[in-house]
């Protein structure tokens, strides 16, 4: 996930050498009204009860979902590929990039819910006739009368966008549509939790080397460990508990999934890095945008799908 370790855990920042004295400036102590309690923070300086609240509350619901309406997943998840897609074409907009919004999103939407009548023929499709009319689009929007500047980069930033929204988000369906697809997409789910949480646990109390801080200066390497852990007991229960399935499928994906989400995370940090800023949306108190969610369970939905569908 974003930039507040969740994924893979923080090295511990320096303390301040000392506490610079202000109180000739700010007056004597009677003279000084009295702070505002301020919320408890993560160390990427969030809300922490918020961020708890938010993700406590989307995750039961999905599991509700998930356990009870199955199908109503498809229309949930449809509709945050939609929303991670509009905020990060809005924040590409903002730094000059000009990929082509309505293409993207019909087309991103046509390529996620394809998935449901036709299977992966009717998301691959979809992704192609969408790739060539956001090229076409791109390449005419400013009139047939003016060459497009730069067209390369950003129909090129385009198809990865996406590449990185609705082409991943499309397997989830797909990982839906299987034989107790219901429980597949919770085991993946369930362990992409387990790595954010034994990552950011893993990374409080012990981290100490950064895994990339040219990236991502908070992520360790001893969270990263703390990832692995979590996912791979967590696989080992959840593909034996409720796939009823051989117990070494679920080290199999454990591994798989933290590596992927870690490196989803890391993606979407270099691409924040790279537009300068912290977040792709403010929709989640906590958390940021939708997209800020997304990040590691886009990757993760289909490695999810190609090693279920492989071995089970």
């Amino acid at each position: 996930m974003a930039e507040d370790a969740a994924a893979t855990g923080a090295a511990p920042e320096p303390m301040p050498d000392r506490v610079e004295e202000t109180a000739a400036a700010a007056g004597t102590p009677d003279d000084v009204a009295p702070a505002e309690p301020q919320a408890p923070t993560s160390r990427a300086g969030r809300n922490l009860p918020a961020a708890l609240a938010v993700g406590l509350g989307l995750g039961l619901s999905l599991i509700a979902i998930l356990l009870f309406v199955p199908k109503v997943f498809i229309g949930v998840a449809g509709a945050a590929v939609g929303v991670a897609t509009w905020e990060v074409a809005k924040r590409l907009r903002e730094a000059d990039v000009l990929v082509p919004r309505i293409p993207l999103l019909v087309g991103g939407q046509a390529v996620f819910w394809l998935g449901w009548p036709w299977g992966a023929q009717g998301v691959v499709g979809a992704f192609a006739a969408t790739a060539l009319v956001c090229m076409v689009w791109r390449l005419f929007d400013h009139g047939l009368s003016t060459a497009p500047k730069n067209f390369l980069r950003d129909t090129a930033i385009t198809l990865f966008t996406l590449t990185w929204i609705p082409l991943l988000a499309a397997f989830s369906t797909l990982l839906l549509l299987e034989p107790d697809g219901n429980l597949r997409v919770l085991t993946f789910m369930i362990l992409v939790v387990c790595s954010d949480v034994g990552g950011y646990v893993a990374g409080v109390l012990f981290g100490r080397h950064p895994m990339v801080p040219a990236i991502s200066p908070k992520k360790s390497w001893e969270g990263f460990c703390g990832s692995l852990v979590f996912s791979v007991i967590g696989g080992l229960l959840t593909v034996t508990l409720l796939l009823e399935a051989n117990s070494m499928i679920g080290v199999v994906l454990g591994i798989g999934l933290v590596v992927v989400a870690t490196c989803g995370d890391l993606i979407e940090s270099q691409i924040k890095r790279e537009l300068g800023i912290k977040d792709m949306g403010t929709m989640l108190p906590g958390h940021g945008g939708i997209m800020d969610r997304l990040d590691s369970m886009l990757p993760s939905a289909f490695v999810s799908w190609l090693v279920l569908s492989a071995l089970l």
